[in-house]
């Protein structure tokens, strides 16, 4: 599954509307597409903390580009990582599904994603407070997270 592609201009547009809504300065970073998709992640962190819904494009950039971050890190199609309503990806190496629901299948809410994929918050953590529901013998993305240095 390809990484997105996203648009420079629909990426800064998205940023800019979260940074507002936080009442902060617009984005004044480089403009490359991958520079603002992760300046996404720590300001939809910061809506999150400050008790708002993230403005729905940062939050699905932020979302998609971590979990793009994982299938490059994990290259396979063995477990699906889901984070509804914003993205899914297929990642980590083993036995491919080819038709319907994946045998091994991810699924959490973007603020635990983000948290999972900064490092902000454990895998073991996650499972006992029911933030994930994992099912299947591979469902387990744990020794990929974090995924590396974020920035912001």
């Amino acid at each position: 599954m390809p990484a997105l592609k996203p648009v420079p201009g629909k990426v800064r547009a998205a940023l800019d509307a979260q940074l507002s809504a936080l009442d902060e300065p617009a984005y004044d970073g480089p403009d490359t597409a991958a520079a603002m998709l992760t300046a996404c992640v720590p300001v939809v962190l910061r809506a999150y903390r400050r008790g708002l819904r993230p403005e729905r494009e940062a939050a699905r950039y932020a979302v998609r580009h971590l979990l793009d971050r994982l299938a490059a890190a994990a290259p396979g199609r063995s477990v699906e990582v889901r984070v509804p309503p914003y993205a899914a990806v297929q990642c980590v190496p083993g036995p491919r599904h080819t038709r319907g629901t994946p045998p091994n299948v991810i699924e959490t809410d973007g603020l635990t994603w983000l948290e999972l994929a900064t490092g902000e918050l454990s895998w073991d953590d996650a499972m006992a407070a029911g933030r994930i529901s994992a099912s299947g013998s591979r469902a387990d993305v744990s020794e990929y997270l974090p995924i590396g240095p974020i920035g912001g």
